[in-house]
């Protein structure tokens, strides 16, 4: 028999998302099968994600030429062709969202990076886009800056489900955590249904190693390179027990009382940056009941052929472990604390240079439509319009 690894893994409590969209994977029934086939319950975009499909698909010229008549400014012409992804994504993910109550089949789309560091402008953005899409099952993405704190609380306070992205300190999550409650404190307040508002805190894994291994092969000690590679799980766990300890308390509890679910722990990039790493390494080694994985599809397809969950849980009982790599690092002269500010910075400066990418491309697509350059055939148009028609009472 053949072993379906994908299913032990979502046994196992860990919720199967994709780390990718593009109009391509929607109109040919790609993200239908995998959520059919391989368990996929949830997907995740980014400004390098939407950059990436627009700029090799032309099953997006239709769109690009209606918005060039209608012209339309670039900014707007970026959302409307992203938001139409997602939606029609959402609708795709819809019977997943159902059968788990609303837990999972969501869909983040996310805030300009640009505004990362302005409270008043990231929620207003958050609002808009919720209202644009339009769809029970979508999560709004909004990194983790200082500023983004009160936009997450402030969104959700709204009503409005967060994807909080770009965590990388243990410092940094529990801050998070305390502007989800008090994000839903006010929500219901407000007098929003709790069970209608969903939240993942997005922690970042393998660009973690990435950093700290350079530090490490630069300091050159044996006992610097066999730290290696240890970091980034350590990290993670650590973050899993912090989520525990907050979400078995007394003031969780009075939330989840009145139908709140909780903002479960998802497990961001994943995809193993060192070759000779196991490729599914940030799968294997952050197991544990109400987790998320979001990965590209090569990963997903690596667990499913090879990926082992035999040993079940691969968090809770490592613990001191983690602890001990992170006091490993100090010892050996890693400053975690510098590598989290270089991360973090450079997290919000790649989504930005990917977003002016992103509307470089669209503009240059734009004024090509406008100067009545020949296109393909409308036949992706059609087929779009029909998915956006059949999930219209979503």
């Amino acid at each position: 028999m053949t072993t379906d690894r994908l299913n032990e893994l979502t046994a196992a409590g860990v919720a199967v998302w994709l780390d990718d969209l593009s109009r391509v994977r929607l109109s040919s029934g790609g993200l239908d099968q995998l959520r059919r086939e391989k368990h996929v319950v949830g997907v995740t975009t980014n400004p390098t994600i939407f950059a990436k499909a627009l700029s090799d698909a032309d099953e997006y010229d239709w769109q690009l030429r209606d918005l060039a008549t209608r012209g339309v400014e670039v900014e707007e012409a970026v959302r409307m062709l992203t938001t139409y992804d997602v939606r029609w994504a959402c609708d795709v993910m819809r019977p997943s969202y159902d059968a788990s109550a609303g837990v999972d089949g969501r869909v983040s789309i996310e805030v300009d990076p640009r505004v990362a560091h302005d409270a008043e402008k990231t929620a207003a953005e958050a609002k808009a886009l919720w209202w644009l899409v339009d769809r029970p099952n979508l999560f709004i993405k909004i990194p983790a800056t200082e500023a983004g704190l009160p936009a997450i609380t402030a969104t959700l306070a709204e009503g409005i489900s967060v994807n909080v992205t770009l965590i990388f300190s243990l410092e940094r999550y529990a801050k998070v955590m305390e502007a989800f409650l008090a994000g839903l404190e006010q929500a219901k307040a407000n007098g929003h249904d709790l069970s209608r508002i969903g939240s993942v805190a997005s922690f970042f894994v393998s660009r973690v190693d990435a950093e700290v291994d350079k530090r490490l092969e630069k300091i050159g000690s044996g006992e610097a390179r066999a730290l290696r590679g240890k970091a980034a799980v350590a990290n993670a766990r650590l973050a899993y027990e912090r989520y525990g300890e907050v979400f078995s308390s007394d003031r969780w509890q009075a939330l989840a009382d009145a139908g709140a679910h909780p903002q479960r722990p998802l497990w961001a990039s994943t995809s193993t940056k060192n070759p000779d790493y196991r490729d599914v390494i940030y799968v294997e080694e952050l197991i544990a009941p109400g987790t998320v994985n979001t990965m590209p599809e090569p990963v997903i397809h690596a667990f499913g052929d090879h990926g082992e969950t035999s040993g079940g849980d691969t968090i809770t009982g490592a613990y001191d472990e983690a602890r001990k790599v992170f006091r490993d690092l100090e010892t050996v002269g890693v400053d975690m604390a510098d590598v989290i500010g270089v991360l973090e910075r450079e997290g919000v400066e790649k989504f930005e240079a990917s977003w002016l990418e992103l509307l470089d491309g669209v503009r240059k697509s734009l004024e090509a439509a406008g100067a009545g350059k020949s296109h393909p055939s409308d036949a992706a148009k059609p087929n779009a319009e029909a998915a956006q028609q059949a999930g219209g009472n979503a």
